[in-house]
């Protein structure tokens, strides 16, 4: 009836404010693998920046090294290109703008030696242009001696590989761990099942 006050209810049996750590349908395989899983996590948590700072300054250093030797062994001249260099198909596009051509142009080395090399030309220049280059104390057309932005550049791309490394080895010790798990729980599975099912067969 409408209106009618309903009868009372038990009161819902108190809630444990702490879940209950002990569960009979856990494996210990269940146990193993969330704390195996805790463990790689924090170790990649710590691994991966101490990779990064190791890998940041060994690089750091390397490089930094290549840097002082290129300047030593390198230095800017004026070149002149020997042939005519060809014209881009698009004159005037921003393609053009960072395209070059390999040619050959002929550089005075610091003995006074005259030599030709190759070295990369903007499209279009005649023969006999003058060109800017960095060459090698022999002569050798080569690029300009890394800069500090080139180090650090560089420095911090090995850091980034040294933490993604880390990270990738983690996980994929986290995913074979996983997978002994598991074909240990299917084993465990076959062995209980081999020995329930005669219980569960009908004889014939």
């Amino acid at each position: 009836m409408a209106g009618e006050i309903p009868p009372a209810q038990p009161p819902d049996p108190p809630r444990d404010r702490a879940p209950r750590r002990r569960n009979p349908l856990r494996r210990r395989t269940d146990t193993l693998r969330t704390w195996f899983g805790l463990g790689v996590l924090l170790t990649v948590l710590v691994l991966a920046p101490v990779a990064a700072v190791v890998a940041a300054d060994l690089a750091h250093r390397h490089y930094d090294g290549v840097a002082r030797h290129q300047e030593r062994t390198r230095y800017e001249t004026t070149a002149t290109v020997l042939h005519d260099v060809p014209r881009h198909p698009e004159p005037g596009s921003d393609e053009e703008k960072e395209t070059r051509y390999p040619a050959e142009v002929s550089v005075v080395t610091r003995e006074g030696r005259t030599r030709t090399t190759t070295a990369d030309v903007p499209p279009g220049m005649p023969a006999d242009s003058p060109l800017r280059i960095w060459v090698t104390t022999d002569g050798e057309a080569t690029q300009a001696p890394l800069t500090d932005k080139d180090v650090h550049s560089r420095s911090m791309g090995w850091a980034l590989l040294a933490a993604l490394g880390v990270v990738l080895t983690g996980a994929a010790t986290h995913a074979a761990a996983r997978y002994a798990l598991r074909r240990r729980d299917l084993a465990a599975w076959d062995a209980a099942w081999a020995r329930t099912a005669p219980g569960w067969t009908t004889p014939t």
